[in-house]
């Protein structure tokens, strides 16, 4: 069995902040560290077999630390994917912790030399290799799944706790120089299911809308376009209070109609075959 792996995304400013800190990495898609998100939905596909990946980054600090952090990690992100794609389609969970290393240097090195300050950015990815698909995060960027009735939380939120006025702080993210604090991105592996869906977002959309919420949009038998247009346009009507960045992708199975295909076409091929031996009796 093959599968293709369709996608739709869009990142928003959200209704409140006057800059865009979120950045994303979708087959080659990403932003510039100055955005004010995409123009719009977009959508695309991508064969199993060519080892598609998708990330998403909420990036944090001062000034214009969060949008640089989150716009490094998604540029070095593509370079280690473009350098490391044997890496991944062999050793994919090895793929996807040198990838959240390489990133961490970056957002590091960027900090240290510009005097940025503190600066980093959260993580969702997911990775299709020939044997699953692989799921990291580090930070509370989120990556849901979901299939027919089943809708889970497969990344898991790095924080402290959850009693805390405000937004608990991070344990895990991009960005970590301190001693004695060692980069831990939770890696979960999952198969492939035909018609399964995986969603990654920032916070700002988790901050507005239930899980609950969530799975009843997803359930829903609607394109991924009107999908991540339904969740966008709830998160907005609820006060867009952040910036708000979507991913959402389905599995295709795509073998059985290339072998329904071959056969109806041998089957064609052996009776045109068997007429014209009659004929030339």
């Amino acid at each position: 069995m093959t599968y293709e792996i369709e996608y739709a995304y869009t990142s928003h400013v959200g209704k409140i902040r006057a800059n865009n800190e979120d950045n994303f990495w979708c087959c080659g898609e990403s932003l510039p560290a100055q955005n004010f998100g995409t123009s719009g939905i977009f959508s695309g596909s991508a064969p199993q077999k060519s080892l598609p990946v998708l990330a998403v980054f909420d990036g944090m600090g001062g000034e214009s630390c969060g949008e640089i952090a989150a716009e490094t990690a998604a540029r070095e992100f593509g370079r280690f994917y473009g350098e490391n794609r044997e890496k991944l389609k062999k050793f994919p969970e090895e793929f996807l912790e040198d990838v959240c290393d390489s990133m961490n240097w970056e957002v590091v090195r960027y900090g240290e030399e510009n005097r940025a300050g503190s600066m980093g950015t959260t993580a969702a990815l997911v990775a299709f290799s020939r044997d699953g698909v692989y799921v990291g995060n580090l930070g509370d960027s989120r990556v849901y799944y979901s299939e027919e009735n089943k809708f889970q939380q497969v990344s898991v939120d790095h924080v402290i706790g959850r009693n805390f006025l405000g937004k608990p702080p991070l344990t895990q993210y991009l960005g970590i120089m301190e001693e004695g604090l060692i980069l831990e991105p939770c890696i979960t592996k999952l198969p492939y299911v035909g018609g399964s869906r995986y969603l990654l977002c920032s916070d700002g959309m988790t901050d507005m809308l239930s899980d609950g919420e969530i799975a009843d949009i997803l359930m829903r038998e609607i394109s991924l376009e009107e999908t991540v247009s339904v969740l966008l346009e709830r998160v907005l009507e609820k006060g867009g209070r952040d910036n708000v960045t979507i991913i959402l992708c389905e599995i295709k199975e795509t073998e059985k109609g290339f072998w329904s295909r071959w056969k109806k076409r041998s089957r064609q091929d052996k009776l045109e075959g068997t007429q014209h031996e009659e004929q030339n009796e």
